[in-house]
């Protein structure tokens, strides 16, 4: 190593793996953890923030809050793709402290608008908006990671740092509604406070313990012939109706059982959907190991339309536990489908890629587009619930929308995957079962 960076690393070489890579791959996969999840955590910690405003001074209308919770994930997605080549340019060690150290400013303009009185929305969509900056470290701290691990550990360290972001969602949910009622009114200026030295802390740990691979290079021509072929786009839509469906509720999840059930204090619920969101999502990927990728996709998808229809039964019924039993439902069978959907690119380009090292290299790149664009449907659910909401008061409608949506996916899932056997000519049939 000179300076924390690494010039030597074969991870697939078995005896340099286990007497040198391992240990250090473990020791930056931690730490990237670390990092990832408080990212994740300002990333929706607005979704938090926005249910209790009105009580803290800022009478903003249920619309403008469905704005503070859209806009975080328009950002993220935005930034994923830079993000995911940040990690070559500057090295994963170097990246992942700076981007630590950038959550400092949507934190610091969290403090500042919720404790000066008068703050204009504004400036309160701009604290939210920039809380995107979040969303963008999982792009990078996935690129960063899939460089330490040979492809046979590979799937395990990711569905790791993975799982361990997502739970920044919950554990935001569970931990900020008891910290900012410490004492007597609400404080939300404590939100900002008990995550500012936690961002410190992942930043400064990742300059002691984390390390540069000097040979991670950016491949942007696997970029380009991955954005080329149209089962990446095809990948990114489905990834659009599961981890777009799993952020986005995430983030909406406390506004909504504030305005559907007022009488019901949302805090004590909402975490629970991210939480079992994340943890689904490594069993989506098992499951997808041995049944098919896109066989678990389109049942996935089938249970989401089928877990909608109870949540809109919930609503007409006035049964909350109906209601959030239904949600938890949704938020399960959203996980499974993003570790499906992420299990269906590896081999989808094993079988029309030419080879198996350029099928890995596009697989790589098309999992960089996919995330990215599957973000962005965190910012339509949001959108979908509050133009629901203006229009009819309530939310039944965004969910008609939705089911819609799950609908359509299981279609274009069967269409371009699972049809009968006009595939199989284009598709060897060992890769055509794994997909």
């Amino acid at each position: 190593m000179s300076g924390r960076w690494i010039k030597h690393w074969e991870p697939e070489d078995p005896e340099f793996w286990e007497r040198t890579g391992k240990r250090v791959a473990r020791r930056n996969l931690w730490f990237s953890i670390l990092a990832e999840h408080i990212g994740f955590s300002l990333w929706t910690v607005w979704s938090v923030i926005v249910v209790s405003l009105p009580q803290a001074g800022f009478p903003f209308t249920v619309d403008q809050r469905f704005w503070l919770v859209a806009v975080p994930s328009l950002l993220g997605a935005a930034l994923r793709l830079p993000y995911t080549f940040a990690v070559p340019r500057f090295g994963g060690r170097n990246w992942t402290a700076v981007s630590a150290a950038l959550l400092l400013v949507p934190c610091g303009l969290l403090i500042w608008c919720v404790s000066t009185p008068g703050t204009p929305f504004e400036m309160f969509l701009l604290a939210a908006a920039l809380a995107g900056v979040g969303g963008g470290n999982f792009a990078s701290s996935m690129a960063n990671i899939s460089y330490f691990y040979p492809e046979s550990g590979k799937g395990l360290a990711l569905g790791l740092n993975a799982a361990g972001g997502n739970l920044g969602v919950a554990l935001a949910q569970l931990l900020v509604p008891v910290i900012i009622s410490v004492g007597t009114g609400v404080h939300l200026v404590y939100a900002g406070l008990f995550y500012l030295p936690l961002i410190v802390l992942s930043a400064v740990c990742a300059l002691l313990f984390m390390d540069n691979l000097a040979g991670a290079k950016a491949d942007f021509k696997s970029q380009a012939r991955a954005a080329a072929r149209p089962q990446t786009w095809v990948v990114s839509f489905l990834y659009i109706g599961t981890f777009g469906s799993f952020i986005g509720f995430s983030g909406a999840l406390p506004l909504l059982i504030q305005t559907q059930f007022p009488e019901v204090e949302g805090a004590h619920y909402a975490w629970l959907g991210a939480a079992v969101g994340s943890l689904s999502r490594p069993f989506g990927g098992w499951l997808a190991d041995r049944l098919g990728g896109a066989r678990v996709t389109q049942w996935t998808f089938l249970a989401m339309g089928a877990s909608t229809l109870l949540v809109v039964a919930g609503l007409r019924t006035g049964e909350f536990a109906v209601f959030l039993g239904a949600f938890l439902l949704l938020f399960v069978t959203s996980g499974i489908g993003n570790g499906s959907t992420y299990r269906m690119i590896p081999a989808i380009f094993a079988a029309r890629a030419g080879g198996a090292a350029e099928a890995r290299r596009e697989a790589a790149a098309a999992i960089g587009i996919a995330g990215a664009v599957g973000a962005f449907g965190g910012f339509f659910v949001s959108q979908g619930f509050r133009i629901s909401v203006a229009a009819t008061g309530g939310i039944t409608g965004a969910l008609y929308g939705f089911l819609a949506f799950y609908l359509v996916c299981v279609g274009v899932t069967w269409w371009c995957y699972l049809r009968s056997r006009v595939l199989v000519a284009q598709v060897p049939s060992l890769a055509y079962a794994r997909v």
